[in-house]
């Protein structure tokens, strides 16, 4: 079960061969602080997770994921920007610049009557490329930017201004596979026992807010 909105989240998940129902949070991500941007992101996952697991049905098992991931630059946390206007400010600042997508993820599993928990946060290097004036305009223009938080993507768009990554590239989509599968080893779930056949789909609960 995936408590998150994020169809590439979804969509890494079904390329791995996991086929999760999703149960969007209400979560206010707004009213949530802490002192460091990896904190932040752990503290918001956690809060994800609890209050989908807080709504489901008692009784059988079921392995809830949540994630939320932000981009640190100067310290900074830098979510999905409101406004064109604050995209294109956002871009002009990260251009020719490496910052670093944190991802929080927290796992809870209720497995044979037992409560399992498990979370980390995963963390990439992005290097942009030095973009003109021009390049940031026509890309905040097809309104990707302000859907993703660090207003860019590797998975689309975006793709082309990303010059380099240093390390996990599935968490700069919003969920790193490798540590997603430590998580569930260390809970006594192999990642293999969790693949679905191709023909299975995927159902999704909810709203994105």
């Amino acid at each position: 079960m995936l408590a998150s909105a994020s169809p590439a989240r979804l969509e890494t998940l079904t390329r791995a061969g996991l086929r999760p129902q999703v149960i969007v949070s209400a979560v206010d991500e707004d009213a949530f602080t802490a002192a460091e941007v990896t904190e932040l992101v752990a503290v918001l996952a956690k809060a994800k997770a609890e209050a989908v697991a807080s709504v489901l049905p008692p009784g059988g098992d079921v392995l809830l994921v949540a994630c939320d991931s932000l981009l640190e630059l100067d310290g900074r946390p830098l979510g999905k920007p409101t406004t064109p206007a604050e995209a294109v400010r956002r871009w002009q600042e990260m251009r020719g610049r490496t910052g670093h997508l944190h991802t929080g993820h927290h796992v809870i599993g209720r497995l044979g009557g037992d409560l399992r928990v498990a979370s980390a946060v995963a963390t990439t290097g992005v290097t942009f490329a030095e973009l003109s004036d021009a390049e940031i305009e026509a890309y905040v223009a097809t309104g990707e930017p302000q859907q993703v938080a660090g207003a860019f993507t590797i998975d689309g768009l975006g793709g082309a201004f990303v010059t380099s990554i240093t390390g996990d590239p599935h968490n700069v989509v919003g969920i790193s596979l490798p540590l997603l599968r430590q998580l569930f080893e260390g809970l006594g779930i192999p990642w293999h026992s969790l693949w679905a056949p191709a023909a299975s789909g995927s159902s999704i609960v909810g709203d994105d807010r």
